[in-house]
């Protein structure tokens, strides 16, 4: 039988512990992520989805509960030391990439992800070849501008940047943090099945959070639902085929 890739355990997380103000944000959370699977994350604001992504990413401490990966505890692993494992790609397109670096400068940079190395770059010119293929994947003309540095880059060719970045050493546990939210549709849509194609043909582990319901009902093998820190759907294989939007608009009001 396959174990979990990712497993959170009774998993609760406060604000304001220990004062008048306390709140509790996640409730007991309890999530078995399988190897392979491509996980779409809903819920309204305040639901607790990036809560949920900053405890599995280290941003945010546990409170109670435990997080396992490979069937070992990372409860209280630092977020640096969680990028052996896991790389994440968030909203806004400036974060996750080295603004005056070039793009191959950040893709050989992103290949020593999680190592102890200083920022020497050695061999760039040998791997040109090959980051003009990576960025080709992209078709958004990311790959004619491999010399040109991050922060001059489109909003779209920024997020595609991050996202190769991200993906690039193929990490066990991949996060998408609403990754196309910032972009145009046309943008969204092309960036969003660039990553399907890229999550497939990498056999790659992967949580995405999204407000659009039917973009959580096309991509993924499975599909979650949050509302106040508790997760109220886990729907997969044919289960999740069968659902529809008005099966969704029936748990949360968008």
């Amino acid at each position: 039988m396959t174990n979990p890739i990712l497993e959170l355990k009774a998993v609760t997380t406060y604000v304001n512990r220990h004062t008048p103000d306390e709140q509790k944000i996640l409730r007991g959370i309890n999530l078995k992520v399988m190897p392979g699977d491509f996980i779409t994350v809903l819920g309204a604001n305040g639901a607790g989805k990036s809560t949920l992504f900053n405890t599995i990413g280290g941003n945010l401490a546990v409170d109670e509960g435990t997080i396992e990966v490979n069937g070992q505890p990372i409860t209280h692993l630092s977020e640096e030391k969680r990028t052996r494992f896991l790389s994440r790609v968030f909203q806004d397109p400036k974060l996750g990439t080295a603004p005056r670096m070039t793009v191959a400068e950040n893709l050989l940079l992103a290949e020593k992800r999680g190592e102890h190395r200083g920022l020497v770059f050695r061999g760039l010119k040998k791997q040109m070849d090959r980051f003009r293929e990576l960025t080709g994947t992209m078709k958004n003309e990311l790959s004619q501008r491999l010399n040109t540095p991050a922060g001059e880059l489109s909003g779209g060719q920024r997020q595609a940047l991050s996202f190769l970045m991200a993906t690039i050493k193929r990490p066990e546990i991949l996060l998408l943090d609403e990754h196309t939210a910032a972009l145009d549709p046309k943008t969204s849509q092309e960036l969003l099945e660039a990553t399907n194609t890229r999550i497939h043909e990498d056999k790659l582990t992967c949580l995405m959070i999204t407000h659009h319901l039917e973009d959580a009902l096309k991509y993924g093998n499975r599909l979650i639902v949050l509302d106040k820190g508790q997760i109220i759907i886990d729907v997969s294989g044919e289960e999740k085929q069968r659902l529809t939007l008005e099966d969704l608009y029936e748990y949360f009001e968008i």
